[in-house]
């Protein structure tokens, strides 16, 4: 009996603490699904682009939890993810045996995008180089619309730097 209890309320708190993060995940993509980012910014606007420009508003809420020592809530958040990207991957016709591949690409990736829009955004690297290997896998775009992503991207940062935490899980989202 108590292993029953046990697995109910681990499910139980993954139900709680997903719930408690899907306001900022639903601003994690609202954010991310914004037009400017594929009009003016020219981010393509296909399966692959919009994971990318996903990975890239996910990675600064997650930043600025780790910032806040919400170390719970940052992984909570990247479990929404996951599970967000595995129903997406199950919907386009994926069996299990290529989800969990395809999910850790993802997982992988989104680390990869973590470290270099750290480094951009903190000075260590070159932003503009981050945002042209990872949102438009290797080809840059025009000078103009790689600018408006550039300053677009440090303005959504800079306004989640300025949420305390309770704002931040509320899912508001400055920028």
């Amino acid at each position: 009996m108590s292993v029953l209890s046990s697995l109910f309320g681990r499910k139980q708190a993954r139900a709680d603490d997903n719930a408690a993060l899907k306001p900022l995940y639903s601003a994690v993509i609202a954010q991310a699904r914004a037009p400017h980012w594929y009009v003016e910014g020219a981010v393509p606007d296909t399966l692959d682009g919009r994971f990318d420009m996903i990975a890239a508003i996910l990675s600064l809420a997650l930043m600025r939890l780790e910032a806040l020592g919400a170390v719970a809530e940052s992984a909570w958040l990247t479990v929404l993810f996951i599970d967000d990207m595995d129903g997406q991957i199950r919907q386009i016709g994926f069996g299990d045996i290529v989800v969990g591949k395809q999910i850790g690409r993802m997982i992988g990736a989104l680390g990869g995008r973590l470290a270099a829009y750290r480094a951009g955004l903190s000075g260590e690297a070159s932003l503009a180089d981050a945002l042209v290997r990872n949102l438009y896998r290797g080809e840059a775009p025009a000078s103009e619309s790689l600018a408006h992503c550039e300053a677009q991207i440090r303005a959504v940062a800079q306004g989640i730097d300025g949420q305390s935490r309770d704002a931040l899980l509320a899912g508001q989202l400055r920028g």
